[in-house]
């Protein structure tokens, strides 16, 4: 399986920098940037698989992995009780 899939990947608006800003939690800080939501999430798609790349060929540990964690939930939960 492919190991950027087992990573939580965001996307969001940024009011601040005007524009969608793409993270993924755990594994880099910092990510991509643009005006189009989905070229962002495929850009941070790429850096996500590069980073795993990375990683291995440094033979360094993986971050813990962050999906499967159903963080939707997780945060309209903590929203909701607020």
């Amino acid at each position: 399986m492919n190991l950027a899939k087992k990573y939580l990947k965001m996307v969001e608006w940024s009011e601040e920098d005007n524009c969608f800003v793409g993270s993924c939690p755990g594994l880099f800080y910092g990510g991509c940037h643009g005006e189009d939501e989905q070229v962002v999430f495929a850009e941070l798609c790429k850096i996500v698989e590069e980073t795993i790349e990375l990683y291995k060929a440094e033979s360094k540990p993986l971050p813990p992995i962050t999906s499967g964690y159903d963080w939707a939930n997780k945060i309209v939960s903590a929203t909701s009780t607020a």
